[in-house]
C-alpha cells in the first residue's frame, strides 16, 4: 500500500514524480517506436535492393535475347539475298552509270566529227546514242554525204552499230 510519506509529499514534487514516470514511459516507447521504424526502413532498403537486382538481372537477360534474334536476323537466309539483291542493284546501276556517261562521250564525238565535214556541218544532223548504238536523224544534202555520215559515225570509239536515217534533201 501507500507509504505515508509518499502521501504527505508536496503537490509539486507529486506532479513532477508523476511526469517523470510519464516521460520515461514515452521514452520507452518512442525508443521503442524508433527502433520498429529502423527495422521497417531497413526491411524497404533491403527490399528495394532486391527488387533493382531481379530489374537487372532481367534486362541483362532481354539484352541477351535481343542481341541473339538480331545476331539470327542479320545471318537469315532472307538478309543474305536481300543484301545480294542490293548489292547487284548497286552494280546495275554503276554499269547504267557507266554506259550513260559513254554514249553521251559517243554523241558528243559523233557530233564533232560530223561537224568538221564541210558538206555535213551545215546541216542539222541529231545523234542519238544507246549501249554504243548510234542513231543519225535530220537532213543531208546528197546521198554522198549521208553516207559520208555514217562512215565518220562508224569510225568513232565507242559506236557499236550505226543507224543511218538522215533524209536526202534535194536543194530545190
Amino acid at each position: 500500500m501507500l507509504d505515508k510519506d509518499c502521501i504527505r509529499m508536496p503537490t509539486f514534487l507529486r506532479i513532477a514524480a508523476i511526469t517523470a514516470c510519464v516521460l520515461g514511459a514515452a521514452a520507452c516507447t518512442d525508443r521503442a517506436a524508433d527502433e520498429s521504424s529502423k527495422r521497417q526502413v531497413d526491411a524497404a532498403v533491403d527490399q528495394v535492393g532486391k527488387t533493382a537486382a531481379a530489374a537487372g538481372n532481367k534486362a541483362a537477360e532481354m539484352a541477351e535475347i535481343a542481341r541473339d534474334k538480331t545476331k539470327a536476323f542479320v545471318t537469315s537466309p532472307e538478309v543474305k539475298q536481300d543484301a545480294i539483291a542490293a548489292k547487284d542493284a548497286i552494280k546495275n546501276l554503276g554499269a547504267a552509270t557507266i554506259a550513260t556517261t559513254d554514249d553521251a562521250g559517243v554523241t558528243l564525238a559523233v557530233s564533232a566529227a560530223l561537224a568538221r565535214d564541210p558538206d555535213l556541218s551545215v546541216s542539222r544532223i541529231d545523234v542519238e546514242t544507246r549501249n554504243g548504238a548510234v542513231r543519225l536523224t535530220g537532213p543531208a544534202p546528197s546521198e554522198e554525204a549521208k553516207a559520208r555520215a555514217g562512215d565518220i559515225a562508224k569510225s568513232v570509239k565507242g559506236v557499236v552499230s550505226v543507224d543511218n536515217a538522215l533524209e536526202v534533201k534535194s536543194a530545190g
